[in-house]
């Protein structure tokens, strides 16, 4: 790394002691001083442009603006209903949307500290909402949800190697087109078309112009020009130095509140009583009585002590590069599918690998893992008192582990023992505090052929190994998901690893409830199908109009049963980890619509009811089609619980494998049956 890499580093170092961080994104109360200056925006009509979309800005507020459940899992379903409105409203008004996403995080982890006070915060919300409180926790699955929207809508999206802010400032200049984002960097950045607050897009109250009929949504761009012009015409270079000065997602130096203290700052006259807006007012001011940032820099120098000025200086100048635009030409990308990041070229990561990334067909997630062997485990609302629901996955995070750690120098480097370096460390609440822990990679199984599964020839290996690597780290075979149409063998593949892994056990209502809508996503996928190759009968549909009254009735108001939450919870951490080995192993099972899989407010309702009621089980029994589905999925869960199977796994001794089938069979011995051979050619579409 060069001298400019280590700089960054040392900024984590230098955040104050105790300094609590906000939540929001970008320079520490901006966004709301701007919104309070009219005089920074002008009025838009959009309607026939392009564009560039900060990605996932866009889902995290879309969820949260819409009044969706954060407490039971969250509700995907209604989620992606709203992400569909939304692009179908920018196609009526002829916008033409490119959206970027972040990637992992950058390869020297300047933002390591602002991540896990975040994830702190997160943490805490998270304990609120799990006791009745308030707060905001994004589900698990969301981004995931998001990105398949983007792909069954065809809505062009890349999604960068680390974050993606300087990636869309150089794609909105290319294209001459507006960034709608609620980032305020995007105040700082030099954008030739200016930037739309999300807040300020009013995407839900399209209009008609009066001399023509055509579609508009009505806008706020703020305009760069006009908020130096407030200052006295100030230097657009200066900004980036503002934001350094101010504290950013990055910076945050000791050594900047001591120049607060010492210098007087021009505010003027102003009717602002917060400090933080105070201050902004005056650095500004006194910022645009420069030339430029190496006369500014000089001057804030002059307040500091003699030992720390040519270091602080450094810091100053290699933090302001963040606000440059990227080097990244994402326009070739949508035109060519071309994708070189610069930090990637340092790296020699596999050229599969890098062209997965951008396509988003390997998670962040995986990212972090590969470049940086450190990953955090996303917060969720279940009981705090018991371990992170994270912890029943372990076991197919290790084997993720294990394929990114192979040597990009050996083609052939053994698997079946980890080397003693291959540990990677994760950072996940322990109740409420976050902690980070080491975790091995995973040895291979005995019976695969290690050479095989070097990381730079994954995509290589045979499919059929590839899927026996999946399964078997989810300790199943293909003929016990014989019975499920294809589209939900890796979702029953999980639920039969988070039968044997849950920590409370699981109980015959939490089966019942998950594979009921596993049941009703597959009714709707029928219903609403436009091939009409896609069966579907009359009697579909009546049932599926009585699940949605049913849905739409209002359920007792009760509080959260925390050990069901933890118990769904754990089912999704193992399913997010089960879909991202599968996208990582190159999709061996076809991918789940996971919008459909699981809704947080019905899964939980439906738990609930099952306890004394069976209207749902009866509803569905109107539907051969549909009730046969269900008997099908719940009969894979109960005979891979068999002795048969069982017996099979190596993993765990006779007699623990005896009782745990002692008490599973107890526990699911009322599952239904069906008088139809289940094993005869499936009615449902695959």
């Amino acid at each position: 790394m060069g001298w400019c890499s280590l700089l960054v580093l040392e900024v984590g170092c230098l955040r104050m002691p105790g300094a609590s961080q906000p939540t929001s994104m970008g320079i520490h109360g901006l966004m709301s001083y701007v919104g309070e200056h009219k005089e920074f925006f002008v009025d838009l009509q959009l309607r026939n442009t392009k564009i560039i979309i900060d990605g996932s800005n866009l889902f995290h507020r879309l969820y949260f603006d819409s009044d969706l459940d954060m407490r039971r899992g969250g509700d995907y379903d209604s989620f992606t209903d709203i992400v569909h409105k939304f692009f179908e409203t920018l196609a009526l008004c002829n916008i033409q949307p490119y959206v970027v996403l972040d990637g992992g995080r950058d390869m020297w982890d300047k933002k390591l500290t602002t991540i896990k006070e975040r994830m702190q915060d997160k943490i805490r919300s998270a304990y609120s909402l799990s006791r009745g409180g308030g707060g905001s926790v994004l589900p698990l699955l969301t981004r995931d949800v998001f990105k398949q929207s983007l792909i069954q809508l065809q809505v062009p999206f890349v999604q960068c190697f680390s974050e993606a802010d300087r990636s869309i400032v150089s794609l909105a200049n290319q294209l001459n087109c507006p960034v709608l984002t609620t980032d305020s960097d995007f105040c700082i950045f030099d954008l030739s078309a200016g930037y739309c607050p999300l807040n300020y897009f009013q995407w839900r109250n399209i209009c008609t112009g009066k001399d023509s009929k055509d579609c508009y949504i009505p806008a706020r761009c703020f305009l760069l020009e006009r908020f130096c012009r407030h200052f006295s015409n100030m230097n657009k270079t200066l900004l980036p130095l503002f934001a350094v000065v101010n504290g950013n997602d990055y910076i945050s130096l000791p050594a900047m509140e001591r120049f607060f203290s010492k210098v007087r700052l021009p505010v003027g006259r102003s009717s602002l009583t917060g400090r933080k807006q105070v201050r902004i007012q005056g650095l500004l001011n006194w910022l645009s009585h420069f030339a430029d940032p190496a006369e500014a820099v000089d001057n804030i120098l002059q307040y500091l002590q003699m030992h720390e000025k040519e270091k602080v200086r450094q810091i100053l100048c290699s933090a302001m590069e963040e606000y440059e635009p990227s080097k990244v030409n994402l326009e070739d990308f949508f035109l060519n599918g071309v994708y070189e990041p610069e930090e990637a070229k340092k790296l020699e990561l596999p050229q599969w690998i890098l062209t997965a990334l951008a396509k988003g067909l390997l998670a962040p997630f995986v990212s972090d893992a590969l470049v940086l062997k450190r990953t955090f485990l996303h917060v969720q609302v279940e009981n705090m008192q018991r371990h992170s629901a994270h912890a029943t996955a372990l076991p197919i995070r290790q084997t993720i582990y294990r394929l990114l750690n192979t040597p990009q120098n050996s083609l052939s480097a053994s698997l079946s023992e980890p080397p003693v370096s291959s540990i990677f460390h994760e950072s996940d609440r322990t109740q409420v505090v976050l902690k980070t822990s080491p975790v091995h990679a995973a040895a291979l199984p005995q019976n695969m052929c290690s050479d095989q599964y070097s990381l730079s020839t994954l995509n290589e290996v045979p499919f059929a190994d590839r899927r026996t690597l999946l399964l078997e780290t989810l300790e199943v075979t293909a003929s016990v998901l014989e019975p499920a149409p294809s589209l939900l063998w890796l979702p029953i593949a999980v639920t039969c690893y988070w039968t044997r892994h849950s920590e409370p056990k699981v109980k015959l209502q939490h089966v019942k409830a998950l594979l009921l809508g596993f049941v009703f996503g597959e009714l709707h996928r029928t219903v609403h199908s436009p091939d009409p190759e896609v069966p579907t009968s009359e009697v579909d549909a009546i049932v599926y109009d009585q699940f949605l009254k049913w849905k739409s009735q209002k359920s007792p108001t009760q509080g959260l049963e925390l050990d069901t939450a933890h118990i769904f919870c754990q089912w999704q951490c193992c399913l997010q980890m089960g879909y991202y080995l599968n996208e990582l192993l190159c999709t061996p099972l076809p991918e789940p619509d996971l919008s459909r899989l699981y809704t947080g407010t019905v899964v939980h309702r439906l738990c609930q009811d099952l306890k004394t009621s069976s209207i749902v089980e009866n509803l569905l029994s109107t539907s051969p089609r549909m009730y046969q589905l269900y008997c099908n999925l719940v009969h894979v869960v109960k005979d891979y619980l068999s002795p048969d199977v069982v017996q099979k796994k190596k993993s765990r001794s006779k007699k623990k494998a005896h009782q745990a089938l002692k008490k599973k069979d107890a526990t699911l011995e009322a599952l239904p049956s069906c008088s139809i051979n289940r094993f005869a050619p499936f009615m449902v579409e695959d």
